[in-house]
């Protein structure tokens, strides 16, 4: 018996980075028998879900199949639509990243064998095409929806992903506006026992503010990859900037590290990103002791700080973006609109919950261009032995 998920992994192995959709295509329909497929991605806003194989799909046909294509992507679950022919919709995600949805096409319903098979098939490809981004723009043509800023492709190109998921995890974050933002980011790594997510309020606009934290982030990144903890993480970045910009540029970072064993959060806040804690139904700010930013002085010192998660708990961080936006003169989102906007996440996975955000944001200003870059990044605090408790 043919192992088709086998099959498709070779196949995805052996094509050019450009060609992975066609060539699952082909394998797809010459093991399984499918009748077509296609290959939905998210765009940037992660507002909605684009082919790549049938990018001219007639309107009924697109909206049709998007709108299933959404319910797949936004649950994570195998979707079936029709009984004769059988359309399979499965989940394209990644160590938790979330980059589209697979479209299969079967002549008859699809048994649980069958599904079983179609969600392997879309693991192997998902996990293809997040190797093959480097390599290629196709991919990242698809998603984008209108032209983005130089500084904002550099904001992209340097963020780790958009979500990971971790057995005692989950973690997302979004930026805002997706194709001009400037200097707003988020950063996060996983090694072993530890989670360090860093998230920076950039100062400025434009190119200016993306080549600063490209430089802030930069230099976390070689602290931390050279065994750097949380203050040598800070220290470095900010006497980096500092001797680039003598202290006329800085950068508002906030550096967070979880220990995985025991859910003990260490941080420095060196500035302004607002961290706020979702225990039930409950909003609360978490209060830190502000430091300096990085960069405003040589030779910055820098303390840590401790606090406790519980099983349950949901942290976001945002940026002054979203904390301090004031639209046609009404109060800070951050005062009172924001804290509704959080409570209304809270059924929601992390992934899903910083697009709510995001949107109430904008929704918040009346639908006009966000005055200044925006970040969210939301981490879901499941415990050490998972969901489960078990």
């Amino acid at each position: 018996m043919v192992d088709v998920p086998d099959v498709v992994s070779r196949a995805l192995r052996d094509a050019p980075p450009d060609q992975l959709a066609e060539a699952a295509d082909r394998v797809i329909r010459s093991t399984m028998g499918a009748l077509r497929t296609d290959v939905f991605v998210a765009d940037y806003r992660i507002s909605g879900l684009w082919p790549l194989l049938d990018p001219d799909l007639p309107a009924a046909g697109f909206l049709a199949c998007h709108t299933v294509a959404q319910r797949c992507f936004s649950s994570q679950q195998p979707v079936r639509d029709g009984d004769g022919p059988c359309r399979l919709y499965l989940p394209l995600t990644v160590w938790g990243e979330r980059l589209g949805v697979l479209l299969i096409e079967l002549p008859d319903v699809a048994n649980p064998a069958v599904t079983g098979r179609a969600t392997d098939i879309a693991g192997a490809l998902a996990v293809a095409m997040r190797a093959a981004d480097r390599e290629t723009d196709r991919y990242r043509r698809a998603r984008r929806r209108e032209r983005m800023t130089m500084a904002a492709e550099m904001q992209w190109d340097l963020l780790p992903g958009r979500s990971v998921a971790h057995h005692a995890f989950d973690l997302a974050g979004q930026l805002e506006p997706a194709y001009t933002v400037g200097g707003d980011h988020f950063d996060w790594s996983l090694d072993g026992d530890r989670l360090t997510v860093t998230v920076l309020n950039g100062e400025g606009n434009g190119l200016t503010a993306s080549m600063l934290t490209s430089v802030t982030v930069n230099a976390m990144r070689n602290a931390r990859r050279s065994g750097g903890g949380l203050v040598e993480q800070a220290e470095l970045a900010s006497d980096t900037v500092f001797y680039q910009h003598r202290g006329r540029r800085y950068v508002a970072t906030l550096l967070l590290e979880v220990d995985i064993r025991t859910g003990q959060v260490r941080a420095v806040d060196a500035g302004s990103p607002h961290m706020l804690r979702m225990r039930g139904s409950v909003v609360e700010p978490v209060k830190l002791d502000q430091q300096l930013p990085l960069g405003m002085f040589a030779e910055t010192r820098y303390e840590l700080q401790e606090l406790q998660l519980a099983p349950g708990d949901r942290l976001f961080v945002v940026s002054d973006g979203v904390w301090a936006a004031e639209p046609a003169g009404r109060e800070p989102y951050g005062d009172r609109a924001m804290a509704r906007s959080l409570r209304a996440t809270r059924l929601q996975p992390a992934a899903e919950a910083v697009g709510t955000v995001m949107r109430e944001l904008h929704a918040y200003h009346a639908d006009s261009d966000l005055r200044d870059d925006a970040v969210v990044v939301c981490l879901d605090w499941h415990g050490p032995r998972g969901r489960s408790g078990g």
